[in-house]
């Protein structure tokens, strides 16, 4: 068997899991968290992603972050755990910058030092990534929205590079982004 078809095919198991876990808003998709990387980022690199590979390095440093904020106890009593909630408004101004500055130094990585061809898309990805990673340890609903455009954008740039079934899986990402998305979201009003 083709060892891209195997990456692909453990990264979907993988992936499916970790989105479970993620939609149930539990603690154990960071643990999932940490091995999916190795996969992705194999596959990734095989196939010319040179962006989306060296985001496996920040996911593997994001998810003990967000183990650590999920898990962490409150310090007072008077101190509640860590709960979904929705990005405060003063937040997405510097959300946003930041990921201006991402996109363009990452854009300008892969142009300058890769043969990357799609450091565009590859960059926009990568930048969305991790936004919305920071989001998710946050445990803000808007998360979400962000995982939808880095699913829609990753479909298509799976599908160029010919990784069909990572394409499939960020398809399904796509759809389950939706759900989760209005089930943190009735979290919340509840």
């Amino acid at each position: 068997m083709d060892f891209k078809l195997v990456l692909q095919i453990v990264g979907v198991v993988l992936g499916l899991l970790y989105l479970y876990l993620e939609y149930k808003a539990n603690i154990w998709l960071w643990v999932v968290g940490l091995i999916m990387p190795v996969v992705h980022g194999t596959l990734y690199y095989r196939s010319g992603l040179y962006a989306d590979f060296s985001m496996q390095l920040y996911y593997i440093a994001a998810g003990l972050y967000g183990l650590m904020m999920w898990s962490r106890k409150p310090k007072k009593k008077s101190e509640s755990p860590l709960k979904i909630s929705f990005t405060p408004i003063g937040v997405w101004p510097k959300a946003f910058a930041i990921y201006a500055i991402l996109h363009a130094a990452i854009y300008w990585l892969l142009v300058s030092f890769t043969d990357s061809t799609v450091p565009f898309w590859d960059s926009l990805s990568t930048a969305l990534c991790i936004l919305a990673y920071w989001m998710l340890s946050r445990k803000y609903v808007e998360q979400w929205l962000v995982w939808l455009a880095v699913d829609l954008i990753s479909f298509g740039l799976y599908i160029y590079k010919d990784i069909p079934l990572t394409a499939g899986l960020y398809a399904l990402y796509s759809a389950l982004a939706v759900a989760g998305y209005m089930r943190w979201r009735k979290a919340v009003e509840a």
